[in-house]
């Protein structure tokens, strides 16, 4: 029974790790003040480039960095559609996304010749899982923890590095600024498209190590439907999170926690269509939830402020 447990949070974990790499990703754009909805394209085409690249070169670390390109060149191009040639983003963004899906599937067909998977036609590498010294003779805890790919842990890192560079950088004040007031901050000098893209790039990097993951760390290929949509839950994950890098990561672990039990429910479920609902009906509900705890803490503090005001107002009044 314990080990059962372990396993399965050991599946939440490992199931969560390309959704906190987009959750942290569209954080990163939120705080700008943009919504990211190029997810999608990020997870897609740094997975198949980092698989391709990794094989041509028998190398992952140049697999990985060219993987993180790519994801920065398709951005590139969103930005300049966006803030150069004046296209509206959001939908900039789709179409990318729309375009990748299909568009990948097709690269991976002139060069393997299938349009499945390209495991056996190409030989592409992945980093290997680590066994954390100490911790991984702890029982229970060793069984939770240890035992991740580097993928899981490079998450957990770039978490961290994105609060840092977002609460402790004057590049992150800067994005905070042009999120919170654009016409403020551009009142100051801050150059408002620069700092935009300089977001989106950064975001991209972040977001290409959960395509990597997928391709590169979970398993070393790319396959037909290998995101599952997972760059519109990790953008959801970071909205209910408030687009904070510490809310995203948590909510991000619930998506986690939806696709494990959907996982172990397909023994007993036999419709698969049910089970591949679960996270999007769980995101729908949790963000219900949140929207209304958030618009009745937004009402209790507006009564509350209200009655400051009309205490201040009687005491100015009384002689």
């Amino acid at each position: 029974m314990l080990s059962s447990i372990t396993s399965f949070i050991y599946a939440v974990i490992r199931i969560s790790t390309p959704i906190i790499f987009i959750a942290i990703c569209s954080t990163i754009s939120s705080q700008a003040g943009l919504m990211n909805m190029a997810g999608e394209s990020m997870l897609l085409v740094s997975a198949l480039s980092g698989v391709i690249a990794s094989a041509a070169f028998q190398n992952v670390w140049l697999g990985i960095l060219i993987g993180m390109l790519s994801s920065v060149v398709v951005v590139l191009i969103i930005c300049f559609a966006a803030f150069v040639m004046k296209v509206d983003l959001y939908l900039m963004s789709i179409s990318m996304n729309m375009a990748l899906t299909g568009g990948t599937i097709f690269v991976m067909w002139v060069i393997t010749g299938t349009k499945a998977n390209t495991a056996g036609a190409i030989n592409s590498l992945a980093l290997g899982d680590v066994n954390i010294p100490i911790i991984k003779n702890i029982p229970i805890i060793g069984a939770i923890v240890s035992g991740h790919n580097v993928f899981t842990y490079l998450a957990f890192i770039m978490t961290f590095a994105v609060w840092f560079l977002l609460y402790r950088t004057k590049l992150g004040l800067r994005m905070r600024a042009i999120g919170q007031n654009p016409a403020a901050a551009e009142s100051v000098g801050i150059k408002t498209k620069q700092i935009y893209t300089i977001a989106f790039v950064i975001a991209a990097a972040v977001g290409s190590f959960g395509g990597m993951y997928l391709s590169m760390g979970y398993q070393n290929f790319f396959s037909k439907g290998l995101t599952a949509s997972k760059g519109f839950v990790g953008m959801a994950a970071a909205t209910i999170g408030n687009s904070e890098p510490i809310g995203a990561l948590l909510v991000s672990f619930i998506f986690g926690l939806a696709y494990s039990t959907s996982n172990y429910l397909s023994t007993v479920v036999t419709d698969p269509y049910l089970l591949l609902a679960l996270p999007f009906a769980l995101a729908t509900v949790v963000y219900l939830v949140m929207s209304g705890y958030r618009s009745g803490a937004e009402e209790r503090l507006i009564r509350k402020n209200m009655k400051k005001l009309e205490e201040m107002k009687g005491t100015a009044t009384k002689p």
